[in-house]
Order: structure tokens, then sequence, then C-alpha cells
């Protein structure tokens, strides 16, 4: 559609409406309404061993299945770097229980939503965040995969099944990787809390501790969490807005984008004259792009 087509469909939707003639992009910032009714401005990555379950909590974050290739769907892992967006929001009554107060959906979910606590039913919940989830894989073989996404992460959330030993051999390298990169902000999830006694899950918690002594890691909380049952999502995402700031992101300047994936569109098989140029997949952290502008002539 047209831009003006395009921003009524937005409107009805009920996302905030842009008006480009009054538009101002020297006074936007990553959490201006008008961006992160669309936009995700803050990227973060899900790392840790192996069949931990880092697709699974982005899946129960944004409802988002982030394994889509068939030979991933065949063996159940992460191959390739996967993307899903979410709108955490939370509700506006200052009365309403933590950490149910908090909601996770799909990027596009209206951005007032009503909030589906008993007893709050009536009242309209906050857009807090906009979030872009870089699913890495856990398996060894795909160390280079994940070090491409970790390259534009603003934050991370380190995956630990909660009935294996801690930690295991991809657990260490992501920690070291992401500590490589100097990523400040970590979340621990000790996922698939389900499967094990309390009194494990404790024991387990020591060692995580133990664990991420003298690490970049230290210091950061650890949540108790299984993501196939979406048991603790909820406080996935207060800890998302309260542990993980929201990076600087420049409007103004030209262009800047990191590449992480690329893609060949072309069939097995086609004729030299069909055959197209590759796709590459990444994140622009810097400019602010309309509707219809010309990026390269």
């Amino acid at each position: 559609p047209s831009p003006p087509d395009a921003v009524s469909i937005m409107a009805r939707r009920g996302l905030m409406e842009q008006d480009l003639t009054k538009l101002d992009v020297t006074k936007l910032h990553p959490l201006s309404p008008e961006v992160i009714s669309r936009q995700a401005t803050i990227n973060i990555g899900t790392i840790g061993h192996v069949a931990h379950g880092k697709s699974t909590v982005v899946k129960a974050i944004s409802g988002v299945q982030t394994v889509r290739f068939k030979n991933e769907l065949e063996r159940n892992i992460t191959i390739k770097l996967g993307y899903a967006n979410a709108k955490i929001y939370k509700c506006e009554d200052d009365r309403c229980p933590r950490p149910m107060c908090y909601k996770a959906y799909g990027s596009g979910k209206e951005d007032t939503p009503a909030c589906d606590v008993p007893g709050f039913e009536n009242t309209r919940m906050k857009l807090l965040r906009h979030v872009s989830f870089v699913d890495c894989p856990g398996h060894d073989i795909l160390m280079a995969t994940m070090l491409n996404g970790a390259a534009i992460m603003d934050g991370a959330l380190l995956l630990i099944a909660a009935n294996e030993s801690c930690p295991q051999p991809q657990t260490s390298e992501h920690l070291a990787a992401v500590e490589i990169m100097r990523l400040q902000h970590l979340i621990i999830l000790q996922n698939k809390i389900d499967l094990i006694q309390e009194s494990a899950a404790m024991n387990q918690h020591e060692a995580i501790q133990k664990f991420i002594q003298g690490t970049i890691a230290e210091g950061a909380p650890v949540v108790p969490i299984s993501a196939q049952l979406k048991y603790n999502i909820d406080v996935i995402c207060e800890y998302i807005i309260k542990k993980i700031p929201i990076p600087e992101r420049n409007f103004t300047s030209p262009p800047n984008m990191i590449v992480i994936r690329s893609f060949d569109v072309n069939k097995p098989g086609s004729e030299v004259d069909e055959i197209r140029g590759g796709v590459a997949g990444g994140s622009i952290l810097r400019v602010c792009m309309q509707i219809s502008v010309l990026i390269q002539n």
C-alpha cells in the first residue's frame, strides 16, 4: 500500500500513528512510542548448551517458532541464527501484583491491550519494550554462528538446564564468547525446573553461582523457569525491563548495519539468466528510514 494507506492500516490495528509531516527525527529515542510501536530497538540473544531450551524460551515469550528449516526440524536443534520479535507490557494499575503485571506478546500486538490479571481486566497495559531475540545454536560445531549473533547483542539470556550438571561444554564456551564481546547484561535462566525436585534445583543453583564467580555473569539474576510450561515467563519480562538497559540509538547519522547472516535464494539447477544475488541479514543499528525513501540508486 501507499504510505497514507499503510499509516491508516497501522492505526486500525491499534498501533501508534506516525505523522511523517510532524515527526522530528532528532527527538526520537529507542523508547519513543512512535518507534517501539512497530520496531524492536533492543537485541537480546539466547545462549547456552545444546537442547537447554533456548528456542523454546523465545517461543514462550514471543509466540514465534525460530526453528524453521527442514534439517533443524528433523534434528530438533537450531542450526542457523533464529529471529523473533516481542513486545513487553506492564499493567498501568500499580496495584496489579508483580510479576503477573508483566506480559509479552508477538510483535504485531496492539500498543495498549487489556490486562488479563483477574480483577484488573478493565485496565490497559503500557508498552515498555520492543525486543528482537537472536536465537543462537548451542552445538559445538556451530560456535562461529553463535559468535556472529553475539556481535549485535545488547544483552543475553543464558539458558542452563536444571536436569543436567552445570556447566556443560557450550555453557562455558558461550559465556566466554560474550565475555570477549564485552557483553555486560546477562540474565541466567535455570530452565526445565519442572523436571527435578526442589532439593536438586537448590543444589544446581549453588553450582551455577560457583560457575559464574569471576566471570562477566557474576551477580546476574538466576531465574528458575519452565519454558515448556511457560512458568515464570512474566519474571523474565520484568528482568528484561529492569536489568537490561536500553542502548543508545542514533537516528540521524548515516546508516550502519551489521550483517550476521546471508541467504542463497537460488534454487538448485537454476539457469544462468535466472540467478539472483544473495540476501544479507543483520541488524540496522543506526539511521531512521521512511517508507518509499530510496536507500541506494
